[in-house]
């Protein structure tokens, strides 16, 4: 597979949607969020179902902000949400992380969310999104860390799960453990020690509500998303198997005593 020619393993099942409408501006880019000014154009990038990019429209009320996908029906699901909420100052577009059809320094903030785990090149990415950030602007990137994922109580299933998730995505031309990457991939796109501001930061899963709606969309990812039929086609698992995996995902989420956290890498890059 070449660099940029990576798959995305989760595709646009109901499933896979119901986890990212869940997605805002403040529980998945608060390190992003104080460093935003009313005037500051954005481009958000793998915007999605466009909730992150609506909360960020928002935020720059006399800005701009364009959301970009390489989905388009995905964003038709964004351009819903803005007119929903009344918003007139975003735009959605289809678009390519590795080749922007953007002007040099178009933008304030370039943005990507839970993207570079996906793609085939992701330092070529960052040149690209720093390419198209303005002087004084700042490259903002956060993705998870699946090697880094952990929960509690031990469902042997969910071990089985974690391993099958890593191979299908590494399969499919991607890095499942890219935020602890983030900072690594950033130097070597060009920007210096001194340009770049690492943190992390976490979603948790406890209450019952919480446990009910993650196991949930994870146990029907698990037999019934793109990510599924990768995982079969692929000879990494069985159908059989992966219905194993998705018991495994409810019996967690039964568990009154469950516990589940989700590691992010996080980069604002100064340009």
């Amino acid at each position: 597979m070449s660099k940029d020619a990576a798959v995305y393993t989760h595709g646009h099942h109901e499933s896979v949607l119901r986890s990212h409408t869940w997605r805002t501006a403040a529980n998945s880019a608060a390190y992003l969020t104080g460093h935003l000014r009313p005037h500051m154009r954005i481009l958000d990038i793998g915007c999605g179902p466009g909730t992150i990019t609506a909360d960020l429209a928002e935020l720059v009320p006399q800005g701009q902000v364009t959301g970009v996908d390489a989905a388009d029906s995905v964003l038709e699901r964004a351009r819903s949400v803005a007119e929903e909420r009344g918003l007139a100052n975003v735009s959605f577009a289809l678009a390519d992380v590795h080749a922007l059809d953007y002007p040099d320094d178009s933008f304030c903030v370039v943005h990507a969310h839970q993207v570079l785990q996906h793609v085939g090149d992701p330092v070529g990415a960052l040149r690209e999104m720093r390419r198209v950030c303005a002087p004084g602007g700042i490259v903002a990137v956060r993705d998870s860390d699946y090697a880094a994922m952990t929960w509690y109580p031990s469902v042997p299933g969910l071990d089985g799960w974690l391993d099958l998730y890593r191979r299908v995505a590494r399969a499919n031309g991607g890095e499942p453990d890219a935020g602890r990457r983030l900072r690594s991939w950033a130097l070597e796109a060009g920007f210096t020690d001194v340009d770049i501001t690492s943190t992390a930061s976490a979603w948790c899963y406890a209450t019952e509500e919480e446990r009910a709606w993650w196991s949930g969309l994870w146990a029907d990812r698990t037999v019934a998303s793109s990510y599924a039929r990768r995982a079969v086609d692929g000879g990494h698992a069985t159908e059989e198997e992966l219905r194993s995996i998705a018991e495994a995902w409810r019996a967690w989420g039964e568990a009154p005593d469950g516990w589940f956290a989700v590691l992010h890498g996080e980069i604002l890059c100064r340009v």
